[in-house]
């Protein structure tokens, strides 16, 4: 409506002075007023997603600085220069001081070389064996140029009861979940090897009848080149007619490379084999792989039968068993934390990485950490941790600190930890998201960021300005009047000597600002009418100047 009244009075000047048109258009433009809004707006969780914040907070202020000029422009479209709008928003500051230093360490993780019973083949260390005397010295001799100060965190196994000397599984596979795992199936002839969860892998040659059958089910490759007094073991169930054992054989190659008509097999020849003629289970002896050792292997299960000359029989296979001498007991895995002082490894203090147990602690069930033994987004760490740790620490003192190291899901399993510190009764953690604001102007053209603060001449500042400039030479007639009026007349100030009375009130009231800092000051004057105007200013070498 407002462009339809300037038209009218346009079209008039065209017809009574034959103005070009482009006038018209200039007149019209110059009379249309900019928009100047101001507000103060806190952005909302949409507002992050619409600006692919997937974690709900910027990185970075510079991030806010390059994002949210945008976002305003979209929000207030018709405002123009001379707008502002103070921003509050959600900013990643990052983790306490120290943390990082846990979360970015380098990791050793013994091997079963370094445990003190490794001439058991233990895997870990035995239950009366301390690994705090042990790691310091492991270190020493494995960490080649430690640097004053590293952290290290370090992963040792250790057995949960006391192991049982004998042997202990080096490779192990199980049919018995309904699935054959990694091992590969090929049939020759007949019907191929299937499984399911009653039965295990199961071959067989007969289908409402006796058929010519062969199926092969081949182990993926297995490493034996650094094992030593290596036996094997097989589990089965079979049935069979008239003692047909010889339907199955049990092979291993050294040279199997995809086909096995042109591998080298080896038959393992058991001595003991059950008789009978219905489901029966059988446990192989163990048989000594001596022969294997120093090689990579595949261990096959061949299964072959003729419809002509037999009956068929059907074999369900439980499991396969490679065993190595050494020690059989429940192990559980410890992670810890050592830092290289003064020459020695020794554990660190003030850091404590969660444990199993301890996410078990804090619940099972789906959507508790102890589900997988980490956090994530639905499940934030620090209101859990904090819980935790007052159960853990019940007698903590005030100000008593501890970084803690736990597992956090984000589209993989990361490190991550926090700082907690006990205060008024309670643990908290040290806070990587703030709140803060951000003051944003309109240049005419866009948002850019402005620390601009926005004031308004209270009456004890024009009091601070006539004690500041009594007895100033020129300033006489000008302090005079506003001491009289109590505003500024601008009859009896020059803009120089407004400047210069704005430019002390700021330095006084606002002492140690930045350089570039600006002011939009609001004064109340006097030009013929009394009324407020605002005068905007930037402090440059130690004054403020104005800045319009």
């Amino acid at each position: 409506m407002k462009k339809l009244i300037y038209l009218f009075a346009g079209l008039s000047l065209l017809f009574t002075g034959c103005q070009p048109m482009t006038d018209i258009n200039t007149a019209i433009d110059a009379q249309e007023q900019v928009i100047v809004g101001d507000a103060q707006y806190t952005l909302t969780s949409a507002d992050y997603t619409a600006l692919h914040l997937s974690h709900g907070s910027f990185s970075s202020l510079n991030d806010a600085k390059t994002m949210l000029p945008g976002f305003f422009t979209s929000k207030y479209p018709v405002w123009g220069k001379g707008s502002a709008v103070l921003a509050g928003f959600k900013l990643y500051v990052g983790t306490a001081p120290g943390v990082s230093d846990f979360t970015g360490a380098t990791t050793y993780t013994l091997a079963n070389s370094d445990y003190p019973s490794a001439s058991d083949n233990a895997i870990g260390f035995y239950p009366t064996e301390s690994p705090a005397n042990s790691i310091p010295g492991i270190l020493a001799s494995k960490i080649s140029n430690p640097t004053e100060g590293e952290q290290l965190l370090v992963k040792y196994k250790k057995y949960v009861t006391e192991p049982v000397i004998g042997f202990s599984n080096y490779f192990e596979t199980s049919f018995m979940d309904g699935t054959l795992g990694a091992f590969e199936t090929i049939s020759v002839v007949g019907n191929q090897v299937w499984a399911g969860t009653n039965f295990g892998a199961k071959m067989a040659g007969y289908s409402g009848g006796a058929q010519d059958n062969e199926d092969w089910l081949i182990s993926p490759e297995i490493n034996l080149t650094s094992q030593t007094n290596l036996k094997f073991q097989v589990k089965q169930t079979a049935k069979f007619v008239n003692g047909h054992w010889e339907y199955l054989k049990i092979m291993i190659s050294k040279d199997y490379a995809g086909n096995p008509a042109t591998a080298n097999w080896d038959v393992i020849n058991f001595t003991t084999l059950p008789t009978g003629n219905d489901y029966i289970m059988v446990t192989t002896e163990e048989y000594d792989l001596a022969a294997y050792e120093g090689s990579k292997i595949h261990v096959a299960f061949k299964y072959e039968s003729q419809s002509a000359t037999s009956t068929a029989a059907t074999w369900e296979l439980d499991n396969l068993v490679i065993k190595t001498p050494g020690v059989e007991g429940e192990t559980t895995s410890i992670e810890t934390y050592y830092k290289y002082s003064n020459g020695v490894w020794a554990l660190s203090t003030g850091v404590y990485p969660l444990t199993v147990a301890d996410y078990d602690s804090m619940g099972t069930a789906s959507g508790q950490p102890g589900k997988y033994n980490n956090f994530d987004s639905t499940m934030p760490p620090d209101g859990y941790i904090a819980t935790f740790l007052g159960i853990k620490y019940p007698y903590a003192k005030e100000g008593d600190n501890l970084i803690v190291i736990y597992k956090y899901y984000s589209g993989g399993t990361q490190t991550r930890g926090n700082l907690f510190t006990f205060s008024n009764g309670a643990w908290s953690g040290a806070l990587t998201t703030i709140d803060t604001t951000l003051q944003f102007g309109h240049d005419g053209t866009t948002w850019v960021p402005d620390n601009t603060i926005k004031y308004e001449l209270l009456p004890a500042d024009y009091t601070f300005i006539v004690n500041a400039f009594t007895g100033v030479s020129g300033f006489e007639s000008a302090v005079a009047n506003l001491n009289t009026y109590h505003n500024i007349s601008t009859f009896n100030w020059t803009a120089t000597q407004i400047d210069a009375a704005i430019s002390t009130l700021l330095l006084h009231n606002n002492p140690g600002m930045a350089e570039g800092q600006k002011f939009s000051v609001t004064i109340y004057v006097y030009d013929g009418s009394s009324h407020n105007i605002t005068i905007n200013y930037i402090l440059s070498n130690g004054v403020y100047v104005r800045n319009n």
